[in-house]
């Protein structure tokens, strides 16, 4: 009986003996796992269940198809929805499950056919708007702390419009949405970006929010246009991106004000958290409450200290030192004035003494001058004139007539006030005041009872 032979490896040498089938799909297991390929088919038998550990589906051509496998991990990451009848590239290797003998293709990375020339495309875009400056971080607007409008553009037939719906009822309810339902998919889907982007600059909105799900990645190309790039770029209000998964990242994304991975993401960062915001509140109260508690304990420390000073203690004590300075003051003008007083009596009354005196001195000079005189012209009478002696006795009269004492013994008085001054009008004096009144030999102390003043002719 001639013995058939299947050799599943390079050796030359068969086996000496038949193999059994475990041995056998071993073999051709691990001759398959080494064998790496870049397959291009298209779509068909797509089986995603969420509660599947993999996503199983069939990669064809006109004269064969291969069954093929996703880890769902690695699918996930993806973000990209598979649809029957798409062409797509995968990478992988043969894998064969021995239990039943099958083989299959285990996909390790998965894109849509001819996306290595779209994204070259998106790339070279990318590199020549940077260069312009569109993308750097200075000339992105700041976001607003607590925008009271927040305008939407989105599908209105996608989840993302209601993720960002839900995210801003559930972090700011205070928050009004404007809404502007656009085409996110298809060639003209940029142009209706672009007219929404406008119309939302013209409204009330504080903060744009452009958002859609996920897609592949010729789903996205809308967001690589470079007429909305531009348009995002001269906004003057910022704009936030929520487009597709985590990995996607589109031209809107870089000249954008600020990218967020998902819908969901973008809708957090343009609203606050109330809670977050009812946290913050709490805790400047919490200070402000406790500023204020110390402040006032501050206060009670230093009113009690002030309640325990002598100030409030005792009642004389804020007068006793004045009262003091008062009866000490008292005391040496008690005792200056009396002094005082005496002591400019008796300058008073040495001047008058001295003044009597050297008007007496006067007087007898004046005396001795002219009995001198007199003499003198006696004893010359043979060589003096009449006319000459005559006016000699005129000028010795005149003299004697403007002594004060001369005018005093005539019956006149001068009288002086308290301060020692003539008094020469009688507004220099009221009743009650005290007057000395000189007469030609000696004073009179005497007080004012009424004045009466004459009018002058």
């Amino acid at each position: 009986m001639t013995q058939n032979y299947v050799y599943l490896d390079t050796e030359t040498t068969p086996p000496q003996g038949p193999l059994s089938v475990s041995a056998a799909l071993d073999r051709a297991k691990h001759a398959l796992e080494g064998i790496t390929l870049s397959i291009i088919g298209e779509l068909s038998d797509i089986s995603d269940n969420p509660r599947y550990k993999a996503v199983y589906f069939t990669l064809a051509d006109k004269g064969a198809a291969l069954p093929c496998l996703m880890w769902r991990s690695a699918f996930d990451r993806l973000g990209i929805v598979l649809k029957s009848g798409m062409e797509v590239e995968v990478r992988g290797r043969f894998s064969l499950y021995s239990a039943k003998g099958r083989m299959q293709f285990e996909v390790r990375q998965l894109s849509v056919a001819g996306e290595g020339q779209l994204r070259a495309q998106v790339a070279a875009l990318a590199a020549r708007l940077r260069s312009q400056g569109l993308m750097e971080p200075a000339r992105k607007l700041p976001l607003p702390a607590l925008p009271e409008t927040i305008a939407l553009i989105t599908s209105p037939q996608g989840k993302a419009v209601h993720d960002v719906l839900r995210t801003l009822r559930r972090r700011f309810p205070l928050a009004r949405v404007l809404f502007f339902g656009v085409k996110v998919e298809g060639r003209d889907a940029p142009e209706h970006i672009i007219q929404a982007l406008r119309a939302a600059e013209a409204s009330e909105a504080a903060v744009i929010l452009l958002v859609r799900g996920g897609g592949s990645y010729e789903d996205l190309m809308p967001f690589n246009d470079e007429a909305l790039a531009l348009a995002l770029a001269a906004s003057q209000k910022p704009v936030i991106t929520g487009i597709g998964h985590e990995p996607d990242t589109s031209i809107a994304d870089m000249v954008a004000s600020l990218r967020a991975s998902t819908p969901t993401a973008a809708a957090e960062a343009a609203a606050p958290d109330q809670q977050e915001l009812e946290a913050a509140l709490r805790a400047k109260q919490d200070a402000f409450a406790l500023a204020m508690a110390r402040q006032l304990e501050r206060s009670a420390h230093a009113l009690e200290g002030l309640q325990r000073s002598a100030v409030f203690m005792q009642d004389r004590f804020l007068t006793a030192e004045r009262a003091l300075n008062l009866e000490q003051t008292a005391l040496r003008l008690d005792v200056a004035l009396p002094t005082g007083l005496a002591a400019a009596r008796q300058s008073l009354e040495a001047s008058e003494q001295r003044l009597g005196v050297s008007a007496a001195v006067l007087v007898s000079r004046q005396a001795y001058v002219l009995q001198h005189l007199t003499q003198s012209l006696r004893s010359v009478g043979t060589t003096a004139t009449a006319s000459s002696y005559t006016t000699l006795a005129a000028a010795a009269a005149s003299l004697e007539g403007l002594s004060p004492l001369a005018v005093l013994s005539r019956g006149y008085a001068l009288g002086y006030d308290e301060q020692d001054r003539i008094v020469r009008s009688v507004d220099q004096v009221e009743p009650g005041h005290c007057l000395r009144v000189r007469l030609s030999d000696g004073s009179i102390r005497a007080s004012v009872v009424s004045t009466e003043k004459q009018e002058k002719p």
